[in-house]
């Protein structure tokens, strides 16, 4: 099986690596003590079976019996507390670590107060695991399924970075030739492995989705990453019934910079050109009806959190555009004498795309001259988050399980991929009253005002509501659209054609 992977993991270390096409190696070459089912629901994995205490602060887990590594040696429940324990050490400085915090003593342990060795995660016997709590968490057992909570390999600990060594999953890694191709094959070693029929399975690097689309019709992909909007209506036409497109827990925005002028202590300007774009028109005419318009961070479909969108949203479009002209020239700005913007994005046609329309929309309402930068995918991510060249920037999160909270907490002053240098203690005080909520009402409710208060300061510019958007060939068999849009080649078929 060949499959389109988007950009170039930046790297195959699980507790590190955080963009989407490194998961979708990462959840072939490890499994979690949890997973997903083809239709995207809970089941178990590594851990046949778990269960809560009866306050909810600890979670015992049950390994499957006679689990191996890759490379033959066993798969003890001590190794699943070393990968925790590596990916809350600062030394690791993974993008994932915040939605762990929440185990005994790991804010303490990713904040560098106490050792990793800390954390409240033990192994009682070769196959029996606990997990305790310093507050509630019932999303646990779904984020036990997250590449980043991995098992990690003894030889591994003393790896360079980045490095994939040996893995726990469905497969293995043959090669990793960068940007080029990454070469699985079946692990004969894996306690399903009986039921995996898929030999072998390729990921390929493709940025240029035009390119991808070509290499599809032609034969060479069996999946691709996404699909080109300016191409819609063509595949709608010509290749409907190949076509998946769904409901997907992902927001796309740019972020300003507000530790750098033109953007620093500039709340006004940040909202003014938020309110000048045109979101219905983008999604209507960039990308083609495959997203939903968006005025908020969250995206719909979560469970327990109603969306919420600021008072200005539901302005007619002429008041909207008056609003934005009154706070940019509050703001010190004119038609006379505008600000001037970097648009930063990472290589992708529709990336491009997208930024020469919301330029022309700030450059025709209120005069702002543009500057718009294309960088290779690590270079841009360096950038974005050392904060020092940036302005406005192309951003993206993904929900890693079916709560508002993984959206929420991004802007949090501390968090790691809080690239916009947002830091407003009133937010983090809402934050952190919402994460020692044991109430379900009362913690959504906290939520809920933290969105509020983040669409006020306006550090981020809401733009769309992704949805998966898949081209998966007939012969493909068990694919099956989800909420995370998470698919594991082991639970696919390739019929013969």
């Amino acid at each position: 099986m060949t499959i389109g992977n988007g950009p170039e993991p930046e790297s195959l270390d699980p507790q590190k690596a955080t963009s989407v096409s490194a998961g979708n190696v990462l959840r072939d070459l490890y499994e979690g003590l949890t997973g997903l089912s083809p239709s995207g629901e809970l089941i178990p994995a590594a851990a046949e079976s778990w269960t809560w205490s009866a306050d909810g602060r600890e979670l015992r887990l049950q390994l499957r019996e006679g689990l191996c590594w890759s490379n033959g040696d066993p798969l003890l429940a001590e190794h699943y507390v070393a990968g925790l324990q590596h990916l809350l050490d600062p030394a690791t400085n993974s993008g994932y670590a915040s939605l762990f915090a929440a185990i005994e003593h790991g804010a303490e342990i990713t904040a560098g107060r106490r050792p990793a060795s800390d954390l409240g995660v033990m192994a009682d016997d070769a196959r029996s695991l606990r997990i305790r709590l310093d507050r509630p968490l019932a999303s646990l057992p779904g984020l036990l399924a997250h590449p980043a909570a991995s098992p990690l390999h003894p030889a591994d600990r003393l790896a360079k970075p980045g490095n994939v060594r040996i893995g726990n999953g469905a497969y293995r890694l043959v090669e990793w030739a960068p940007q080029s191709r990454i070469v699985l094959a079946r692990n004969p070693l894996y306690w399903n492995a009986v039921a995996t029929t898929i030999e072998r399975v390729q990921f390929i690097p493709t940025e240029d989705l035009n390119s991808e689309l070509k290499r599809y019709r032609a034969g060479e992909f069996d999946i691709t990453s996404t699909v080109p909007a300016a191409q819609a209506k063509w595949i709608r036409e010509q290749l409907g019934s190949e076509l998946h497109v769904a409901t997907y827990l992902g927001s796309y925005f740019y972020g300003y910079n507000l530790t750098q002028p033109p953007f620093k202590a500039q709340p006004k300007l940040r909202l003014a050109l938020s309110m000048v774009v045109d979101r219905e028109l983008i999604v209507d005419k960039v990308l083609h009806g495959l997203a939903t318009p968006a005025w908020s961070l969250v995206p719909p479909g979560i469970s327990n959190y109603s969306a919420q969108r600021p008072a200005w949203a539901a302005l007619p479009r002429a008041q909207q555009l008056a609003e934005a002209r009154r706070l940019y020239a509050e703001a010190g700005y004119s038609m006379e004498h505008p600000v001037e913007v970097e648009i930063r994005y990472n290589t992708s046609d529709d990336n491009k795309r997208l930024a020469v329309v919301i330029a022309a929309m700030w450059k025709q309402a209120l005069g702002v001259r543009v500057k718009l930068v294309n960088e290779e995918w690590k270079v841009f991510l360096q950038h974005r988050r050392s904060r020092v060249v940036t302005q406005a920037f192309r951003n993206t999160w993904i929900g890693d399980v079916d709560d508002a909270s993984g959206f929420v907490e991004l802007f949090g002053t501390q968090h790691p991929r809080n690239d916009s240098g947002y830091a407003e203690p009133a937010y983090d005080q809402v934050l952190q009253a919402a994460a020692e909520q044991t109430d379900p009402q009362q913690r959504r409710a906290a939520l809920e005002a933290a969105e509020r208060r983040l669409l006020e300061d306006a550090p981020i510019l809401p733009i769309y509501f992704y949805a998966s958007k898949h081209l998966v060939k007939p012969q493909v068999e068990g694919w099956q659209d989800n909420l995370l849009d998470w698919h594991y080649t082991k639970d696919l078929h390739l019929r013969a054609h």
